[in-house]
């Protein structure tokens, strides 16, 4: 699919409270950045396999900023859930999608959500009719659990209609 650029300080963190990062950090001992990034690597192969997404072969980099998906998926819409699960992290700016699509179909849009946005302001935009947002909503599960939990600097999938 290609490279595909994510708003860094938002999204969901890797590290909760009691995690690993900020254990690190009140004991001030030093972790390298590859640990780091292997940890984020990981909690990215997670979250996807978590989604309900299924991809042989996931292999998730992770490269200061830049994660790399690998691996092969059913279809368009696996390959661009799978891109959104690794870039709407928090420290994520882009996703290398180098997925495989068994059944390549045309690629969806992806939209930056800007602050004042809803899904129907998002429908209108690109459908033209606002009440067409359950598509944006419909495309954009597992990641989505509810229509009115959008935030800025989120990347939501938009299937052509």
């Amino acid at each position: 699919m290609g490279l595909f650029d994510f708003v860094k300080e938002a999204g969901d963190t890797f590290f909760g409270k009691d995690d690993e990062e900020e254990a690190v950090a009140k004991e001030r001992v030093e972790v390298s950045q590859e640990r780091i990034e292997a940890v984020r690597a990981e909690r990215i192969a997670k979250r996807i396999q978590d989604s309900g997404i299924e991809v042989s072969g996931l292999n998730v980099s992770v490269a200061g900023d830049k994660a790399t998906l690998t691996g092969t998926v059913a279809t368009q819409e696996d390959s661009e859930k799978a891109t959104l699960c690794a870039g709407n992290q928090f420290g994520v700016a882009s996703v290398d999608c180098q997925l495989e699509v068994d059944s390549p179909e045309p690629e969806a849009v992806f939209y930056t959500v800007q602050s004042g946005d809803s899904l129907s302001k998002i429908a209108k935009e690109h459908y033209g009719d606002a009440m067409k947002y359950p598509v944006i909503f419909e495309a954009n599960k597992p990641m989505l659990t509810d229509p009115d939990k959008i935030y800025p600097g989120q990347v939501l999938r938009i299937p052509a209609q």
